[in-house]
C-alpha cells in the first residue's frame, strides 16, 4: 500500500497541477489569440457542455471494457497531446475545435483516477482517498502560483506548455497505477447507466451532492464581487478565498475521516448542508471582513467533507463493475450540471437581489438535510 499511495500521490500532483496552471489565465489566453468577450464565453460554454457529456461516456467505457487504468492513460495521453494544439490555434473556430476536444478527453480523467484510488483505498490500510485528494488541492494551488510567475516571465502561452507537459506526466503516473477494478467483461458484469440508476441508493445520493456542491455556484461567480462592493480590498478577498482552500485540504488530509467514521456518511452529508446554509446566510446578510473570515473555513465542510462522504457512499452502494461509471456521472452529471444549471440561475438572482440571492443557495442546503438523512438506509 505503500507504494500504491506514493503512485496515486504523483498522479494526483501532476494532474491537479496541469489544471492549476492553466485556470487563472486560459481566458486570457484566449483574448491573446484575438477573441472577443463574447466568442471566450461560447469556448468556455461549449467546453463545459462537451465534458457534461463526455465523462459519463468515459466512465462507461472503462466499465465496459474492464480496465479503467487502461482507460485512464489513453485520455490522459490524448489530453496531453491535444493541449498542445492550443499552441498554433488562432481565431474562434480553431481554438473551439481543440477546446471541445480537450474537454473531451479530460472529462474522464479525475471520476477514472477517483475510482481507481477508491478501490485501492478498500483493499488494506496504510492508504486513504482523502490524502491522494488533499495532495491534489494543494498541488493546484502551487500550480497556480507557479502560472502566474510563468506568465510574467515567458508569457501566456507558458500555462499552454505547463500544461501539456504536466498531463503528459500524469499519463506516465497513470500507467503505473494499481488496478483493483479491472474485471473479465461478461453478460453478467457488463452492465450500465440504467444498471446504476436503479440503485435507489445512489439516486438519492446524486440528487444530495447536486444541491449541496451545487450551492457553491453563486459563491464562485459573485463572491468577489459582493465583498469588493462592501469595499474589502482585492489583496483581503485574496486571503478570504486562500482560507476556504486551505481548509479543504485539512479536511482531506486530517480531519474528514474521522468525521465520517464518527457521523457516518449521511451525518457528514447532514452537517455539510447545515454548514452551507450558515455560510450563505453570512454571505447574504453582511459583507463584513470579520464574517467572511470566520465562514470561509466552511468550506472544508461544505465542499471537502461532502465529496469524501459521496466517496464512502459510492464504495457501499455502486458495485465494483460499475464504479467508473458512478464517479464519472457523480462528477459530471450530479455535481456538473448541477453547479452549471445554478452558475446560470445566479446571474438573475445576484443581478435582482443583490447579496439576498445567497439566501437561495442556503435554501438549497436546507432541502438537502432530510434527503441527506434518508443516505443512512443506504450503508450497510
Amino acid at each position: 500500500m505503500p507504494s500504491a499511495l506514493s503512485r496515486f500521490l504523483a498522479l494526483y500532483g501532476a494532474l491537479f497541477a496541469a489544471f492549476g496552471v492553466a485556470s487563472p489565465f486560459f481566458a486570457a489566453f484566449l483574448a491573446s489569440r484575438g477573441l472577443r468577450p463574447e466568442a471566450i464565453g461560447l469556448v468556455l460554454a461549449a467546453g463545459t457542455a462537451t465534458r457534461l457529456l463526455a465523462g459519463p461516456l468515459g466512465g462507461r467505457l472503462a466499465d465496459g471494457l474492464g480496465a479503467p487504468r487502461i482507460v485512464l492513460t489513453g485520455y490522459a495521453a490524448a489530453a496531453a497531446l491535444v493541449a498542445f494544439g492550443y499552441l498554433p490555434a488562432s481565431g474562434l473556430w480553431p481554438l473551439l475545435l481543440v477546446s471541445v476536444a480537450h474537454a473531451a478527453v479530460l472529462a474522464p480523467i479525475v471520476p477514472l483516477a477517483d475510482a481507481l484510488a477508491l478501490a485501492a483505498g478498500a483493499a488494506g490500510r496504510g492508504f486513504q482517498y482523502g490524502w491522494v485528494r488533499g495532495a491534489g488541492s494543494a498541488a493546484f494551488i502551487l500550480g497556480t502560483l507557479a502560472s502566474g510567475q510563468a506568465v510574467a516571465a515567458f508569457g501566456l502561452t507558458a500555462i499552454i506548455w505547463l500544461n501539456g507537459a504536466l498531463l503528459s506526466l500524469a499519463t506516465l503516473c497513470a500507467a503505473r497505477l494499481p488496478d483493483r477494478l479491472h474485471h473479465p467483461v461478461t453478460a453478467a458484469t457488463a452492465g450500465g447507466f440504467s444498471d446504476l440508476l436503479r440503485l435507489p441508493g445512489f439516486r438519492r445520493l446524486m440528487l444530495v451532492a447536486a444541491l449541496i456542491q451545487g450551492s457553491h455556484a453563486m459563491h464562485d461567480s459573485f463572491a468577489v464581487i459582493r465583498w469588493a462592493s462592501a469595499g474589502i480590498g482585492s489583496g483581503t478577498i485574496g486571503l478570504l478565498w486562500s482560507e476556504s482552500v486551505v481548509a479543504e485540504v485539512v479536511v482531506f488530509l486530517f480531519i474528514g475521516r474521522p468525521l465520517i467514521d464518527r457521523l457516518t456518511p449521511a451525518g457528514a452529508s447532514m452537517l455539510a448542508a447545515a454548514a452551507g446554509i450558515v455560510r450563505w446566510a453570512v454571505l447574504a446578510e453582511t459583507g463584513s471582513v470579520a464574517a467572511a473570515a470566520l465562514v470561509e473555513p466552511l468550506h472544508g465542510l461544505t465542499f471537502a467533507l461532502q465529496h469524501l462522504a459521496c466517496m464512502r457512499l459510492i464504495i457501499a452502494i455502486v458495485p465494483p463493475q460499475l464504479a467508473a461509471t458512478a464517479q464519472a456521472f457523480y462528477n459530471t452529471v450530479a455535481v456538473g450540471a448541477a453547479t452549471a444549471l445554478l452558475t446560470v440561475a445566479s446571474g438573475p438572482l445576484y443581478a435582482g437581489f443583490g447579496a439576498g440571492g445567497f439566501w437561495v443557495m442556503g435554501g438549497l442546503c436546507a432541502a438537502a438535510i432530510p434527503l441527506a438523512r434518508g443516505l443512512r438506509q443506504s450503508t450497510p
